[in-house]
Formats: structure tokens, C-alpha cells, sequence
């Protein structure tokens, strides 16, 4: 009888003693925080404008601080650096030097701004070796500005390129062909600005 009463018992406490799992979904959604994703972000925006009022003439450059402290040396920055970076500024006065002849090619429709943040020659029949040499710079120079604030700011020069061509079809003059994206059917398409 003992032996039946401390089965019983153990029978209870083993039955009593397994664990429940239960599966549910979380009542409340779940969040995401994209804080520093928008910071990049900001960033990004602060140096095309930047860029830009260079290029524009609206903005000079700044030249290169010399200015260091004891600071700078023992601790390194973890972000994005302040101003920008030499060649930076001087492919953006190389971009400001050829921007009246781009700015009249492209209100003639001849070249257009494309969805890379590029330039391409739309009308082929006005094509010249000498507008071609002149695209071809204005992209080396833009590319290189890509590539540099892709760097400072450590993303993608693909990320960095859908921003700024953003911006550059924003400001393009009217008439300039841009490549933009048709929502219906998700193809990216020419149309003038």
C-alpha cells in the first residue's frame, strides 16, 4: 500500500511538475528604431546642400581647419566628419566652372538627368566629341563626390546616388529630360521636367 500511495504521489508531482508552452503573438506591435538611419540621412542632406551652394556659387568653400587640440589626438571620433573633405570641394568648383554650358545643354533637352544621379546625352543628333567630354567630366567629378560622402558617412555610393539625383532633378532647369520612376507600372521612364 506505501509503495502504491508514494507512486500516486509521484505520479501527481511528475504530472504537476512538466511545463506548460504556450505560443502567442505579442499584443503590442513590434517597433523598429531607425534613429540612426535618419541621422545618416540628415547628414547626407546637409553635404549636398553644402555641395551644391558651392557648385550654385551661393556658398564658398571652407578651407581646411589647422586647428587641432591634444583632444584630437587621444580620442577618435566615431562620427561623421565636419565639412568637407578637400577633394569634395574641388570637384564641386570643377562642377561650378562647367555648370552654365550643362545648365543650356540641358534646357535644350539634349542631356538629361538620370536616376543614378548622372548625366546622359538624350538627343544623339547634337551630340559632339566636345559634349561628350563635357558629360563625361561632370560625371567623373560627380561620382566623386559619391564615392567621398559614402565614405564619410557609411552607406552605399548607391544610396548616396538616389539622394542626390533627388536633388539634382529637383533643381534641374525646366525642359531637362529626367528619369523618374511611373508608379503604375514600377519601370523607371524619361519625361521632361
Amino acid at each position: 500500500m506505501m509503495k502504491a500511495i508514494c507512486f500516486v504521489v509521484l505520479a501527481v508531482a511528475f504530472v504537476l511538475g512538466c511545463a506548460r508552452v504556450r505560443v502567442e503573438a505579442p499584443k503590442e506591435p513590434i517597433k523598429v528604431d531607425i534613429t540612426m538611419r535618419l541621422d545618416v540621412y540628415q547628414h547626407v542632406q546637409k553635404d549636398i546642400d553644402a555641395i551644391e551652394g558651392i557648385v550654385s556659387g551661393s556658398q564658398k568653400p571652407t578651407p581646411p581647419s589647422d586647428k587641432q587640440s591634444l583632444l584630437d589626438h587621444l580620442i577618435f571620433n566615431a562620427y561623421a566628419q565636419e565639412g568637407l573633405a578637400p577633394e569634395i570641394q574641388e570637384a564641386a568648383l570643377r562642377r561650378k566652372d562647367r555648370l552654365s554650358e550643362l545648365v543650356s545643354w540641358q534646357e535644350k533637352a539634349v542631356i538629361g538627368e538620370n536616376k543614378s544621379g548622372l548625366l546622359e546625352i538624350r538627343n544623339a543628333n547634337a551630340s559632339s566629341p566636345s559634349l561628350e567630354q563635357l558629360v563625361k567630366a561632370e560625371n567623373e567629378d560627380r561620382m566623386i563626390i559619391y564615392k567621398a560622402l559614402a565614405d564619410k558617412n557609411n552607406t552605399t555610393v548607391e544610396e548616396i546616388q538616389k539622394m542626390y539625383a533627388a536633388r539634382l532633378q529637383e533643381i534641374a532647369p525646366g525642359g531637362t529630360p529626367i528619369e523618374v520612376l511611373d508608379q503604375s507600372t514600377g519601370a523607371y521612364e524619361w519625361k521632361a521636367k
